[in-house]
């Protein structure tokens, strides 16, 4: 039985990855952030019997101290702690630095010490900003087109900094789109889910050309699972994808067909980001993950879309569908 520890547990990926993890018999200790309200966030939902099976340890990734103490024993590292919210970043970047950047130096430093067999790092696909070729393989080049985006590069080189330079047992894991349920409306597909399922006529979005590549949450989560059991994976750096894109008014679209056919899409301003920070396209190549593990996507984009909607049928009332989520 395995020992393994993610952070970022309480959030929408680190939850599922949580939750499946214990699924799979391993020893699970669960790195959420502290609170008053003692609240684990997206663990609270679990069934008890899930639940019941993970350690809980409260803490806050930008303190060493408490990294340190979590990765105590743990064999597995899965680090998922971050801020991902892109429009949060343009007027909060120091708040990004402190958790994205510093979060993961604890997570390493603690790790040379301590010797855990892997370490997995969470990266995004963000950090090969609009791309320059596609399928965007790992080799692309780097573009920080966000202050979220340009902390991730920043804590991707230092992760690779430390398999260098200390033979750290690092792998950087980048899924790129995910969605499915339990995601937070900084998301474009709750956005879109939530306001169709509210009753709303016009639906709120920002810009509709720019493409994505969307991974189901079930085929992310086994991504990490199969990253982390396959020989060779260390020291490398791993695209998730579905190698398939659709643009956000293509995939608004479908949702308002499936939800609400009498809807109507309006750009709002304040969701469009800056020119030069928008990224235009994300196609990813998924040849590497494929070839490295035993990994496929098992959910086409409408399989997935239909479980996400009828997770938010029954949970509409943990989301405000009548704010713009920065």
């Amino acid at each position: 039985m395995s020992k393994v520890l993610v952070t970022g547990a309480d959030g929408f990926i680190g939850s599922h990855l949580t939750e499946e993890l214990v699924k799979a018999g391993k020893k699970v200790k669960a790195f959420v952030y502290y609170n008053s309200f003692n609240s684990w966030g997206w663990l609270d939902s679990l069934p008890k019997e899930i639940l019941s099976e993970i350690e809980i340890f409260t803490g806050d990734i930008r303190d060493p101290n408490g990294v340190r103490e979590a990765m105590k024993g743990q064999e597995i590292i899965y680090h998922l702690a971050a801020l991902i919210a892109i429009p949060f970043s343009y007027h909060s970047p120091d708040a990004y630095v402190d958790t994205n950047i510093k979060g993961t130096l604890n997570v390493l430093q603690a790790a040379r010490d301590l010797a855990p067999d892997r370490v997995l790092v969470t990266s995004t696909s963000e950090v090969y900003g609009t791309a320059m070729y596609v399928p965007i393989d790992e080799k692309h080049p780097y573009q920080g087109q966000s202050p979220y985006s340009a902390t991730k590069i920043g804590a991707d080189r230092l992760a690779e900094s430390f398999y260098r330079s200390f033979n750290l047992p690092v792998t950087i894991v980048r899924p790129f789109n995910t969605y499915g349920p339990r995601q937070s409306m900084r998301a474009v597909i709750p956005t879109i889910i939530t306001q169709l399922l509210s009753g709303y006529q016009e639906i709120k979005l920002g810009a509709l050309t720019p493409t994505r590549d969307f991974n189901y949450v079930k085929d992310t989560v086994a991504g990490f699972m199969a990253i982390a059991e396959a020989a060779g994976t260390i020291g490398q750096e791993i695209n998730i994808a579905t190698q398939t894109e659709i643009s956000i008014g293509q995939l608004a679209e479908e949702m308002i067909r499936q939800i609400n056919p009498a809807a109507k899409i309006i750009c709002e301003e304040e969701r469009l980001r800056p020119e030069k920070s928008e990224v235009n396209r994300l196609l990813g190549s998924n040849a590497k993950i494929m070839t490295m593990t035993d990994w496929r996507p098992q959910y086409d984009l409408s399989r997935g879309l239909a479980e996400t909607i009828e997770f938010f049928k029954y949970n509409l009332h943990h989301y405000k569908t009548d704010l713009y989520n920065i």
